[in-house]
């Protein structure tokens, strides 16, 4: 199972590819702007941070099919690495399948139902990204519909991975992970709420105090 973070925030990606194993960089419009920085010089800074074989996914802003190929050609010379993010519109799916024939990797994003899914594996996109949370707000199961892709996806072995998206917190995303997901893309603050327990932190608390009591220091690795 793949790890991705889904942030721009520079310093949180420096500290957790130190931390965690790992495996690339996601980004939309909305990250990108709460940046400040101008897209080039964002994805520059992570491209640096993750090195060129850790993934980087980077979405188109235009709405039409030549604008989506036009600036998916661009965002595909920015990083060795590069998913082109696509929502799956009818623009959207046209635009997959064109870069899919020129060897661009494309990530289908924005994808609400198992039918864009299908739609969108069946066009060529690499990435598969259904978003979770957004479904749970609107009285949906996002759980249950990125289950019946991965079904989808394995059954008919398309050549593609499902990434969930759009999580609020820690329960969504073991739930995905417990039914096979391929790759997550998980916030900073909850991936911070996946990694600790206050019975964790009272348990270390407690292990050194009955050491200190007894021996005074840490172990000695030198007589």
């Amino acid at each position: 199972m793949e790890l991705f973070l889904d942030t721009g925030n520079v310093e949180e990606i420096k500290e957790l590819v130190d931390i965690l194993q790992v495996d690339g960089v996601t980004t939309n419009p909305t990250i990108v702007s709460r940046s400040g920085k101008r897209f080039t010089d964002l994805i520059k800074e992570i491209s640096d941070i993750v090195g060129e074989d850790r993934a980087i996914h980077c979405q188109v802003v235009s709405r039409d099919f030549d604008g989506m190929i036009e600036e998916a050609e661009f965002i595909n010379g920015l990083h060795k690495n590069i998913y082109v993010k696509i929502p799956v519109t009818h623009q959207g799916l046209k635009a997959i399948k064109e870069l899919t024939k020129r060897g661009i990797k494309t990530t289908a994003t924005a994808v609400f139902t198992a039918h864009q899914a299908t739609l969108a594996a069946k066009a060529g996109a690499k990435y598969i990204a259904p978003y979770v949370n957004r479904l749970d707000n609107i009285s949906g199961n996002g759980v249950s519909v990125v289950k019946q892709i991965i079904n989808i996806i394995e059954k008919h072995n398309f050549d593609s991975k499902v990434l969930a998206a759009s999580f609020k917190n820690a329960q969504q995303v073991i739930e995905i992970i417990e039914h096979g997901v391929h790759s997550v893309t998980v916030p900073t603050d909850v991936l911070d709420k996946m990694t600790c327990h206050p019975l964790t932190d009272y348990s270390v608390d407690k292990f050194i105090e009955d050491w200190e009591n007894a021996y005074g220091e840490g172990i000695k690795t030198t007589d």
